[in-house]
């Protein structure tokens, strides 16, 4: 078959979001003996014995209870219990397997802001452990830049990927191989997208000089903030066109595949980035099974996300940033990019350059993560996600195709902005914590000063909400009425700390107090009395004299009272846990005005 077109809608029209539509039956794949049959009741038993989270929800909960707290759903909508059971397994298929041999590539990113900062960037990754070269053009560096930007590297060596590319960029990067006499890595890539007008032009190019010449990228998607299916749908939609259109100026459909690359992120979600790209693998492999390709290849790179940073405590982006790129190798990438820390403050130093290379070098080298092609096969709960979320890819894949392609998909962007505003809810109401921005923020920290970066203003960080409200530190404290004792009040003072301080938010406490009285002393001690007072103590404490508490508050200056807890009588807002965070920070630093 070599109609792209035709093959692909005449399947779409089969319907195959289903699983075992994804690939003919090749019988179970057993993984235990018959004596280490056990069911998934006696899993789910002995699972919740042993977690703490389980001990706490009381003797009286039934296993499946405990199993159904324990369990989470993805934004796609895809369940991820907490250990898989072999009846996991029932009609799974299993093609698409990582087939990495060895060594992931470690590929570097640089973007300027000029042709000699870039070039020095380069050439120090290069001497210390990078392997090639991601280079994003029209951020800082134009075509005219790259004889500058990559003075020194051996291309014939090091492979060089481009980003923002053109036939004017795939020209220049050969003119400078000719140039220096060798001839470009094999590993190289034009990086044309799939909708660019002159990607015929670069594919045969590239085909001329044995190279790659498209990359099918979900990242853009992925940083204004789709699921991990709509990122599958979109990377596959654009090869999918790049097949279209390269068969239509006469390429067969094994040349056309041949120049294509994928590119997709990775977060601090192991499983299901290890699944992501599990199943990106399936579904191409589908793709060019449709197409009557012989040659199966496909070849991923996996970028480490930008929108899971933060600016807030950085230094979290580090561990963020190895979680995403272990999962990146385990997931059989052919080549990742870890984002340096320190990224979302501006341009890179040399320490967050060198830790981002370091990170898949001590994979590599120390942990031996690439020792193994498939280290998560076999894994009961993987290769459940993996088929889970081939499937939904699919499927989300298929609303593309309906709507006339990539190109014609107006309905696209919605459907991207409904799953970004899910999660959105999550971390407002921190049901999805960021540490160090909603969750145990440093309110005091001195951020390291970068100097401006051309790239990453567009990305649609999770944080970014709080991260706004801590750019405008509230213009005074809250007053933390703490009851009773410090181990007493200990437990809602820090909750309620740690929720301020998310926004912006300062706090003066009282310390410990056995009264009205002396809560009243702290607080008119302050000389210039707090508006905003928030009460911190034991259900008991608010029982016994929180009313006391806030009427003396209000009559010495208060105009706003919180309580960290259940509502009482008197005061004028609440927050818990679930609380939703943003709007209740909005509010209170409204009253700070």
């Amino acid at each position: 078959m070599t109609d792209v077109p035709a093959d692909l809608e005449a399947d779409l029209e089969g319907g195959l979001a289903e699983p075992e539509d994804l690939e003919p039956a090749q019988g179970s794949l057993r993984l235990s003996s018959p004596g280490d049959d056990y069911d998934a009741a006696q899993w789910e038993a002995a699972t919740a014995g042993v977690l703490r989270k389980a001990r706490r929800l009381g003797d009286d909960d039934p296993d499946s209870a405990v199993w159904a707290k324990l369990a989470r759903t993805t934004l796609d909508g895809i369940e991820v219990a907490p250990i898989g059971v072999p009846g996991d397994l029932e009609g799974v298929a299993t093609s698409g397997r990582p087939t990495r041999a060895g060594d992931w590539d470690i590929r570097t990113h640089v973007s300027g802001p000029d042709a000699a900062q870039a070039n020095e960037a380069v050439l120090l990754d290069l001497d210390n452990g990078a392997t090639s070269l991601w280079v994003e053009l029209g951020a800082g560096l134009g075509v005219e830049d790259l004889p500058r930007a990559l003075k020194g590297v051996l291309l014939d060596l090091a492979p060089v990927v481009l980003s923002g590319s053109s036939a004017a960029a795939a020209s220049a990067l050969v003119a400078l191989a000719d140039d220096t006499g060798v001839d470009l890595h094999p590993g190289t890539n034009f990086g044309v997208d799939p909708l660019a007008d002159d990607i015929a032009e670069v594919a045969h190019l590239a085909r001329a000089h044995g190279v790659l010449g498209v990359v099918a990228s979900g990242l853009a998607v992925h940083e204004q903030g789709a699921s991990d299916a709509q990122e599958l749908a979109v990377a596959i939609a654009g090869g999918v066109t790049a097949l279209r259109v390269l068969t239509g100026a006469g390429f067969t459909p094994d040349e056309a595949a041949a120049v294509i690359e994928f590119r997709l992120a990775v977060t601090d979600e192991q499983f299901p980035s290890i699944a992501k790209l599990r199943a990106a693998r399936r579904l191409w492999t589908r793709v060019l099974e449709l197409s009557g390709v012989g040659d199966l290849t496909v070849r991923q790179h996996a970028v480490t996300s930008r929108a899971q940073m933060s600016k807030y405590d950085p230094w979290v982006n580090i561990l963020r940033g190895t979680v995403a790129a272990f999962a990146a190798g385990v997931g059989g990438a052919e080549a990742v990019t870890v984002i340096p820390f320190d990224e979302p403050l501006g341009l890179p130093d040399a320490l967050g350059r060198r830790i981002a290379r370091n990170t898949s070098s001590l994979l590599i080298s120390e942990s031996h993560v690439a020792r193994v092609a498939d280290p998560a096969g076999g894994s009961y709960a993987v290769e459940k996600l993996t088929d889970d979320l081939a499937a939904a890819g699919w499927a989300a894949f298929q609303q593309i195709e309906a709507a006339g392609g990539l190109a014609a998909d107006v309905g696209l962007a919605g459907r991207i902005a409904e799953v970004a505003a899910v999660r959105d809810d999550q971390v407002a109401h921190r049901t999805r914590p960021l540490t160090g921005v909603s969750e145990f923020p440093h309110l005091g920290e001195s951020l390291p000063v970068r100097q401006p970066s051309p790239v990453g203003a567009d990305v649609r960080r999770y944080g970014a909400a709080f991260e706004a409200l801590r750019d405008e530190p509230a213009a005074a404290p809250v007053f933390l009425a703490t009851m009773g004792s410090v181990a007493a009040h200990t437990a809602r003072a820090t909750f309620a700390t740690n929720l301020f301080a998310a926004g912006g938010v300062a706090v003066e406490a009282a310390g410990p107090a056995d009264g009205v009285e002396s809560v009243l002393a702290a607080y008119t001690s302050q000389g210039v009395a707090c508006s905003v007072v928030c009460l911190a103590g034991t259900d008991k404490a608010y029982a016994d004299w929180g009313t006391d508490l806030v009427t003396a508050l209000r009559e010495a200056g208060a105009t706003h009272v919180i309580i960290a807890g259940k509502p009482i009588d008197g005061v004028d807002d609440s927050c818990a846990v679930g609380v939703d965070a943003l709007a209740f920070l909005t509010r209170t630093r409204e009253k700070l005005a």
